[in-house]
């Protein structure tokens, strides 16, 4: 935006506010409404640029000694999202005008020493590429081009070349950008040890008229035969047989399974106490009085299962919300939806904690309220803080300011934590009323010795494969588009595997527990909490990773 000085007198303040609003109004109409008029600007706005085989190593493209045009306009992150995900966008000051056709036309000059010479001979060498966004529309190209044809050479003799002409083809609607298209052209070569060189940037625009409505604009850049693979259908496939065989499973264990233990129970009930003394007394009855024991790390289990439903609640509203928005369409609107909607979901996590906590009979929930809202941003700040010191040393664009961490800290402390504790005092009063079917003895019964593949913590890993297996394909290709320029779009595919990812969890769960009781093994909150945790881990790789 363009910041004007005050000037003192009032009608020269007046005309000042006036042509300021006209500024900005223009601005507002073609960059946030998508509408323009013959004539009016269509800003370049350069993003980033990095090494084509590690997408995620991202710099500000100025780093490059390139030279900008003549511009009015700057750019301000106007997003929570764009600054967490480290869009550096900077008007390149190439002047493009809406539907005014261009031909070779200079737009700036730049004088290369040795040392900027070098530079651009190592992005061309390692195939820098760099994104740009004109309307919103992502667009990307080429930093130059090496004819050396992957030979054996000398790196320092390699025949390297720069593009300096950039050609756009635009396609438009009446008033709208439906899409844009970059070629390069004019290379000029970089030579070892040069000294000095004077490169001159031009471009040209051309623009054409179709059919294409502004709401399928975003149609010509989804990779629909990546993604409607038959892999996927299969993976669909698969994951609903292994619902069916476990919901089998399930109803087998609970009709008849345990009909026959209550059966077997019933009639030990009949028994005198010396017959039943000799009976053969086995099963998940033995530790009916030690299953509702209080857990030795409540606290932990407590936080584990508040935010193990907030993340599932933000995963389920999060792709609904995907789903009927369309987005992946805007830049970063997703990432800026997701924290907030995370924030609001905080009051989840404090009652569920709080619930949990108070029904086994925790005293200490100050502190649980403090582990409840702290145990995932907590961990997400060490991972996140780690890779954004990487970042700073080598001065990427994925660096977060921080000023952006001040407003991610300011977000939690005046809204997610408030919002967990006013969760947590509600559960506390209202939702903790203790109603166990039975009392809990006051001696731990002995856990007999058992196979080793029916400890809790083996029960864990091996029921983990089957939620895993359920949605693997799935990860496979968020992570395929989270590491690549490809956009995810399929967020229906992805909710029907979110819910085919809680049906199996919740049957493996039942399933698991069942033996674990019936073993006469009470410890079933060690596998509880390592299944929460496990669950919370499948569940953002899935949810909430692919909006990150």
């Amino acid at each position: 935006m363009k910041y004007w000085k005050k000037e003192r007198g009032g009608l020269a303040r007046a005309v000042l506010i006036a042509l300021t609003l006209f500024t900005l109004t223009t601005v507002l109409a073609d960059e946030h409404d998508h509408v323009y008029k013959e004539g009016d600007e269509v800003v370049v706005w350069m993003n980033t640029v990095g090494p084509l085989n590690n997408r995620q190593e991202t710099y500000p493209y100025f780093q490059l000694p390139f030279c900008h045009g003549p511009h009015s306009l700057e750019h301000h992150h106007e997003t929570l999202g764009e600054a967490l995900q480290g869009m550096d966008l900077v008007n390149s000051g190439i002047p493009i005008t809406y539907l005014k056709t261009e031909a070779n036309q200079l737009y700036c000059k730049e004088t290369l020493d040795a040392k900027d010479i070098d530079v651009l001979r190592y992005a061309v060498d390692n195939q820098y590429w760099y994104t740009m966004f004109i309307d919103d529309l992502p667009v990307s190209g080429t930093v130059g081009r090496d004819e050396s044809a992957d030979e054996p050479m000398d790196p320092h003799f390699k025949p390297l070349y720069v593009y300096t002409h950039k050609s756009f083809t635009f396609e438009y609607n009446r008033n709208q950008i439906i899409s844009v298209s970059l070629q390069h052209a004019n290379p000029v070569e970089l030579k070892y040890n040069q000294k000095s060189l004077e490169l001159s940037f031009t471009y040209s625009v051309d623009w054409n008229p179709t059919d294409i409505t502004f709401e399928d604009r975003f149609d010509s850049l989804l990779e629909t035969d990546f993604f409607e693979h038959k892999v996927h259908w299969l993976s669909i496939f698969s994951s609903f047989m292994m619902v069916l065989f476990l919901t089998g499973l399930v109803s087998v264990i609970l009709l008849r399974t345990v009909k026959r233990d209550f059966t077997r129970y019933d009639r030990e009930e009949g028994l005198t106490d010396f017959d039943r003394d000799l009976g053969d007394e086995y099963g998940w009855k033995q530790v009916h009085g030690d299953v509702f024991r209080q857990p030795p790390r409540l606290m932990l289990l407590s936080a584990l299962m508040g935010t193990g439903s907030q993340l599932v609640i933000l995963s389920g509203v999060v792709i609904l919300y995907t789903i009927l928005g369309d987005l992946y369409a805007e830049r970063a609107t997703i990432l800026t939806a997701t924290i907030f909607l995370y924030a609001l979901t905080s009051f989840v996590a404090g009652y569920t904690s709080a619930r949990y906590y108070t029904r086994y009979g925790g005293k200490d929930w100050v502190k649980t309220v403090v582990m409840t809202a702290s145990l995932w941003p907590g961990a997400v700040s060490l991972i996140g803080g780690f890779i954004n010191i990487l970042a700073i040393y080598y001065s990427s664009s994925r660096a977060i300011s921080f000023y952006t961490l001040l407003s991610v800290v300011a977000l939690w402390v005046f809204l997610c934590f408030p919002l967990t504790l006013l969760g947590t005092i509600v559960g506390r009063n209202w939702g903790s009323q203790v109603d166990f079917p039975c009392r809990v003895n006051p001696i731990p019964r002995p856990i007999p010795e058992k196979v080793w593949y029916a400890e809790p913590l083996m029960i864990v890993a091996l029921g983990g494969i089957l939620p895993f297996g359920s949605i693997f394909i799935e990860i496979y290709f968020i992570f395929t588009s989270f590491w690549t320029y490809k956009i995810y779009y399929v967020y229906g595919f992805m909710f029907l595997v979110f819910i085919i990812l809680l049906t199996v969890s919740a049957c493996v769960a039942i399933v698991s527990t069942y033996f674990l009781l019936n073993s006469e093994d009470h410890r079933w909150y060690v596998f509880n909490m390592w299944r929460k945790m496990e669950s919370v881990a499948l569940i953002d790789s899935l949810g909430i990773g692919s909006v990150l």
